[in-house]
């Protein structure tokens, strides 16, 4: 063991080694895979914690920090001085990654979300615009969510109890609409948002979700406004952690449904027509029989998932 060997003597180390930006767990991982660990010295339970926190408050407190974090969701991290032949620490990184992969790639990891989060617990659908009619030019514009959810009661509440609230004509089920961004910022947000108001007004609940949201307190204000004003929530994807993904401003709720919306998406989309059709069927006998969106069931399997298609 190195006595002097720390933290940052590592990332930088293993940075120098891989020639591109990293986030905290893909350092630790690439510094055991090279066998690095044993000249740490270090005994604390969440290494990968320290790591990132050390890097950090480097960049934070020292003037003459040699990284510089180029990302912030996921969080990496590289040399301000790259070598010779390697990428460039000021490079847009970001921008780059966000063309490797396309909107609808999101979606598994947003169903995951959503399937093991409590406010949600629920079954997904993946709404494809190209299976609806041809109409004119324009006529079904902001008409589709990109994924539809119901919320079924069948895992909180005894079949007796499911029961009582037909009886009472109480609903205990929820339809929820989300619209799917890679990225929101000041320059597209107002278009995303109306976007989602329009395409969730027959749900109970509507939320607009993205990976990347910009953390401009401008934009944070503008969000705040607008859901005050027309109550679509927001959603921000961690493609790490998905169980981390963070509802940054629910929704407002709705006791009825647009049924002339409904309607209009039954009689112009044929995945539509699947889910109702579904989740009626799945209503009728009292348990989850049908086909939905298929999820990761733990975040190892999403992280695989994501550095497949390109997102990590």
């Amino acid at each position: 063991m190195d006595m002097g060997y720390s933290f940052l003597d590592l990332a930088k180390e293993v940075l120098e080694y891989a020639g591109r930006p990293l986030s905290a767990e893909e350092m630790w991982e690439s510094a055991k895979g090279r066998g690095l660990l044993q000249k740490l010295n270090s005994s604390g339970k969440t290494p990968v914690r320290t790591l990132s926190a050390r890097i950090y408050v480097d960049i934070k407190n020292n003037a003459d920090s040699c990284f510089v974090q180029t990302s912030k969701r996921p969080a990496r991290f590289f040399l301000k001085q790259a070598p010779a032949g390697q990428e460039r620490a000021d490079e847009p990184q970001e921008d780059a990654r966000l063309h490797r992969f396309k909107e609808r790639d999101l979606h598994m990891l947003l169903s995951s979300f959503v399937r093991a989060d409590e406010h949600f617990r629920c079954q997904t659908k993946t709404i494809y615009h190209e299976s609806s009619k041809r109409g004119k030019a324009g006529k079904n514009k902001w008409l589709h969510p990109d994924i539809v959810g119901v919320h079924f009661p069948f895992e909180s509440y005894a079949e007796n109890t499911i029961k009582l609230f037909d009886f009472l004509k109480v609903n205990p089920y929820k339809l929820y609409s989300f619209e799917m961004k890679i990225a929101l910022n000041l320059s597209n947000l107002r278009e995303c948002y109306f976007q989602a108001v329009s395409n969730s007004s027959w749900a109970h609940e509507g939320y607009l979700a993205a990976l990347h949201i910009s953390e401009e307190p401008e934009m944070l204000d503008e969000l705040r406004r607008l859901n005050n004003a027309f109550g679509i929530g927001v959603i921000r994807l961690d493609a790490e952690h998905f169980m981390q993904s963070e509802i940054l401003f629910s929704a407002r709720g709705r006791e009825s449904l647009d049924w002339d919306t409904v309607n209009r998406l039954v009689d112009e989309n044929r995945d539509f027509r699947t889910f109702l059709s579904d989740l009626m069927e799945d209503i009728k006998v009292g348990k989850v029989k049908s086909r939905y969106d298929d999820i990761c069931e733990d975040e190892e399997t999403a992280c695989e998932y994501c550095r497949k298609i390109g997102i990590l």
